[in-house]
């Protein structure tokens, strides 16, 4: 792999052959825009389209392409350790909706699946919520107790499938995996037979409403006029005064995916201590692979992401035998203050707008779950969980913990960039190097492609002025406020920036 080649690449990208949509290259009128083209983009389409909506969808870059195609696609109702803590600040009303709203999501997809024999590398497996320390076997109690109380299928075990030394797991049956583009594949030939409108390559920019209808306008001037919209763009290309940047945070994981010569057991797996450590098998092209995630860190705060390749790398060869690491990616997730995606109307101000994000690393349920919701909203105006989910809420415990905790590290982070001194000479960096320069005596990120042809950008996140991070592993700009990601040309990434960093000379 070459070291100037962006290791965005998962295994879910390299195996499928997706067909190619075009760009918006004329206004259109729909009764439903959908902004993002991954799992709740996709499935929100599908939803209306089959309720008898007249859909556009519009992503970015590619179908898929984004946060759905860099996760180790999991579909399960084991979200770490969510329902104690639910319990204990939500109470079990809302703590059983959770559940269900998530249970709801993966027997959609597994009856969908079957019904039309969709070949995604579905398959049926039992999750694991391992603990090897007294500390987190205490944890996995607590959760067990939780589960028992919202009457949560499990099983207390002290053995795994895999050949792993641990003191307790608790195990939940009847849970899946799959091949997630190949799902959003059958999901947009689906949307082409109904008619629906799909456009790749088509950067949405902003939204005004005219006449009770919403406008979404493309970065070339076409639009898409609506009676509603949805942003599933991830990080929401709109905030309409919801605030969105500062109750949020942005953390970054990462995934090995490698063969061994032992036979894999099945199951999926996930540590209760950290650093997190997360298992699943994925068999593609005559080959078995095991997917080895996590080491997770705030977007744009680690150490060199090359260092968390490589403890996932260790991790994998002190497991397995013959580890042979082949892939390598990252993935970037949205938390918010109290840990429940937000799913609903953007604003009491704008209530055609809707949006879904934060799902705190489980999107495959939780874009299953907010496509549903959001379809009920839209055709009939109301939905079971839409309390649960709604984008508005605020919960004094923990959320004002967690929204002063991270305003106050966007400010310390803003003022440490400002006043970074410790450059690095231009005229030092190798072919494949970037790093931190001073430029005509001000900060500038510098990077040298394998040719040797310098590219100089304005370091400066175009989001709110905080100063972006050299990301080695990615070769990538990274703002430590907010998260939002630049390639080393300073092409925009991630949001919530929209627009690129500044090119130098």
């Amino acid at each position: 792999m070459s070291d100037t080649k962006q290791t965005l690449t998962s295994i879910w990208q390299l195996s499928s052959h997706d067909k190619p949509y075009p760009h918006l290259d004329q206004d259109i009128e729909v009764d439903v825009a959908v902004v993002g083209g991954g799992i709740t983009g996709l499935t929100s389409a599908y939803l209306l389209a089959q309720s008898g909506k007249k859909v556009a969808v519009l992503d970015a870059g590619s179908f898929g392409r984004g946060t759905t195609g860099h996760s180790t696609a999991k579909l399960t109702i084991q979200h770490d350790f969510i329902y104690d803590e639910l319990l204990s600040h939500l109470g079990k009303e809302k703590a059983q909706q959770y559940y269900q709203s998530q249970q709801d999501a993966l027997t959609f997809v597994r009856n969908l699946v079957q019904k039309n024999n969709v070949e995604c590398g579905f398959s049926d497996e039992d999750t694991y919520l391992y603990a090897t320390t007294h500390h987190g076997e205490h944890r996995l109690k607590r959760e067990k107790k939780a589960y028992e109380q919202l009457s949560i299928p499990h099983e207390w075990v002290t053995d795994l499938p895999i050949n792993m030394k641990i003191r307790a797991a608790l195990k939940v049956p009847n849970q899946a995996q799959f091949h997630p583009l190949a799902y959003l594949s059958f999901l947009c030939d689906e949307l082409d037979k109904k008619g629906a409108h799909l456009f790749e390559n088509t950067v949405c920019k902003k939204v005004s409403h005219k006449k009770g209808s919403v406008l979404v306008h493309a970065n070339d001037g076409h639009t898409v006029t609506a009676k509603q919209i949805i942003a599933a763009t991830h990080f929401p290309f709109i905030d309409g005064g919801g605030l969105y940047m500062s109750r949020m945070k942005a953390d970054r994981s990462y995934v090995v995916a490698g063969t061994s010569s032992d036979s894999w057991a099945g199951g999926m797996y996930l540590s209760a201590e950290q650093p997190k450590r997360s298992l699943r098998g994925v068999s593609m092209n005559g080959k078995h692979y095991i997917l080895v995630g996590g080491d997770h860190h705030k977007a744009g705060q680690g150490i060199d992401a090359r260092n968390h390749y490589d403890a996932l790398r260790t991790f994998a060869d002190e497991q397995f035998n013959d580890f042979q690491a082949e892939q390598e990616w990252s993935a970037q997730d949205l938390t918010t203050l109290d840990n429940i995606p937000y799913i609903g109307p953007l604003s009491s101000l704008q209530a055609n707008v809707f949006i879904a994000t934060g799902y705190r690393k489980w999107g495959m349920t939780g874009g299953v779950t907010a496509a549903h919701v959001l379809a009920d909203l839209i055709v009939d105006g109301n939905s079971l969980y839409a309390d649960l989910y709604k984008p508005m809420r605020f919960h004094s415990d923990p959320s004002m913990k967690h929204f002063l905790t991270e305003n106050a590290d966007v400010a310390k982070h803003l003022i440490q960039g400002k006043l970074q001194n410790d450059y690095e000479d231009v005229r030092e960096l190798d072919n494949g190097q970037g790093a931190v320069v001073k430029h005509n005596g001000k900060r500038a990120g510098a990077f040298k492609d394998d040719e040797g042809a310098l590219h100089l950008v304005d370091t400066t996140c175009t989001h709110m002025g905080c100063e972006c991070n050299w990301n080695h592993a990615d070769l990538t700009w990274d703002c430590p406020c907010h998260g939002s990601r630049f390639s080393y040309k300073g092409e925009v990434i991630e949001g919530p920036a929209k627009e690129p960093l500044k090119k130098l000379d």
